[in-house]
């Protein structure tokens, strides 16, 4: 019903499809991939690809990849000034810029520019945004049929979810007995509207 709650590997895996720019240092012909087809590559020809396959190309030192836009100092320390000044609001930020970076991070941190900053940046940012996150689950009532959060990435709402369903579940089940107890009763009748003996056979004449 509301969905399942993935690993933080399975997370990563989704945001490998993410598409990244790199810069070949070899010739080589285009790639055929069920997902699409890549290149040709001409070495010093910037080309957008999958990450996974930016990933693969640079353990092999085939290329470089350039950091996205979103992933500098400037971008990220604006970012982080609008989060914090905006309590009830999260900046747009990519949908898997915590796995992006870290990937990045984890494979090609020399193509980074001002690496170090820009990881404790991101995380500053994380933490920032996960803190509002707790904050209106607080605000959670019994009277909350819904929570809109807008701009949350893949990572965050996969952490939140869980800690949101159980919340609701709670607060229905303390202060509105009487919801769960017409959800049963609905449930019941369904079992026997359903359970009225075997169905005739359906034959083509």
């Amino acid at each position: 019903m509301f969905g399942a709650v993935l690993s933080v590997l399975q997370v990563e895996f989704v945001a490998e499809d993410e598409i990244v720019e790199i810069v070949p240092n070899i010739r080589m012909d285009a790639l055929n991939m069920i997902c699409g087809d890549f290149g040709p590559f001409f070495p010093q020809i910037p080309t957008k690809v999958p990450l996974w396959l930016a990933v693969a190309l640079k353990k092999r030192s085939k290329c470089t990849i350039r950091t996205p836009d979103w992933m500098t100092v400037d971008r990220l320390t604006q970012v982080l000034e609008a989060e914090r000044e905006s309590p009830r609001e999260f900046q747009p930020l990519p949908f898997h810029y915590i796995e992006i970076s870290k990937l990045l991070f984890d494979h090609a941190r020399d193509d980074i520019s001002d690496a170090y900053l820009v990881r404790s940046l991101i995380e500053d940012i994380r933490d920032v945004r996960f803190h509002k996150v707790e904050t209106g689950l607080e605000t959670i009532s019994g009277r909350t049929h819904a929570v809109k959060l807008k701009n949350l990435s893949a990572m965050e709402v996969n952490i939140v979810r869980p800690f949101m369903v159980r919340t609701l579940q709670a607060f229905y089940k303390h202060d509105s007995p009487q919801m769960i107890q017409q959800a049963d009763n609905i449930g019941s009748r369904a079992t026997l509207v359903t359970d009225r003996g075997p169905r005739r056979d359906l034959r083509r004449r």
